[in-house]
C-alpha cells in the first residue's frame, strides 16, 4: 500500500483558484513518486479563508465523515494567514498552532518527524493588496510575527520546517506567479514552493527529523 500523505491548510493548500493537479501537496507527492517513493495522492483538508481555529474544525467535520487515519508517513501543514488577515494576535495564535502540530503527529502514528510545516506567504507583495491599499511593510511584519510563531513551534515539537516566505516576497507579485485573482499563487509559484519542500518530506517519509 502507498504511503499516506495528510494536507493540512486554508487556500494555500487547497490551491485556490488554480487546477487540482497544479496545488502544492499534489505537485509534491508527483515529486516524491517521481523519486521512486511509493506515495499515495494526498488527503487535503482545506478550505479558502480558514483560520487555525477554522482548519481545527475542519478536521472533525472531516474525520466524522470519514475517519482520518492515524499512520500517515507524511503530514502537512501550512496555516495562520487568515489569523493574520482578520487581526488576530500571536499569543493566541501561538497556542492553537501548537494544538494544530499536535493534531498533525497524531495522525502520523505521533511521530512529530513525520510532520512538515511550511511558512506563511507573504501576500503583501501582490497585485491584490496593492488594489486594497494594503500597507505592504505592516503586512510583511505581521506575517513575519506569525511565522516566527510557526517556526519556533515546529523547532519546538520537532517536526521540519520549510521556508517560502522569501520566494514569496521574491516573486510572489509576478503575473505568471499568480492565479488570476491577483492574490492566490499559481501552480508555477507552488513549484517552486515543491522543490523546497522536497528535502524534507524525504526525511519525513523516512521518520527522521532535520539534521
Amino acid at each position: 500500500m502507498a504511503q499516506g500523505f495528510l494536507a493540512l491548510g486554508d487556500s494555500y493548500t487547497i490551491g485556490e483558484g488554480i487546477a487540482e493537479d497544479g496545488r502544492w501537496p499534489v505537485q509534491l507527492a508527483a515529486a516524491l513518486r517521481d523519486e521512486g517513493l511509493d506515495v499515495a495522492a494526498p488527503r487535503i483538508i482545506a478550505t479558502t479563508g480558514w483560520t487555525t481555529a477554522e482548519l481545527d474544525a475542519g478536521i472533525d467535520a472531516a474525520h466524522a465523515q470519514s475517519p482520518i487515519r492515524t499512520d500517515h508517513a507524511l503530514v502537512s501543514l501550512l496555516a495562520g494567514v487568515n489569523d493574520q488577515y482578520r487581526g488576530l494576535d500571536t499569543d493566541g495564535f501561538r497556542n492553537r498552532f501548537a494544538a494544530l502540530l499536535r493534531r498533525a503527529a497524531g495522525f502520523a502514528g505521533g511521530d512529530m518527524a513525520r510532520v512538515v510545516v511550511l511558512a506563511i506567504p507573504d501576500w503583501g507583495v501582490t497585485p491584490f493588496a496593492f488594489a486594497q491599499g494594503r500597507d505592504r511593510a505592516l503586512v510583511g511584519a505581521q506575517i513575519d510575527a506569525f511565522n516566527a510563531v510557526c517556526r519556533d513551534e515546529a523547532a519546538r515539537a520537532g517536526a521540519h520546517w520549510v521556508d517560502i516566505g522569501p520566494i514569496s516576497r521574491q516573486r510572489g507579485g509576478e503575473t505568471d506567479m499568480l492565479a488570476d485573482d491577483g492574490l492566490h499563487p499559481s501552480a508555477a509559484m507552488y513549484a517552486l514552493w515543491t522543490a523546497l519542500a522536497l528535502p524534507a518530506a524525504r526525511l519525513a517519509l523516512e521518520g527522521r527529523r532535520t539534521p
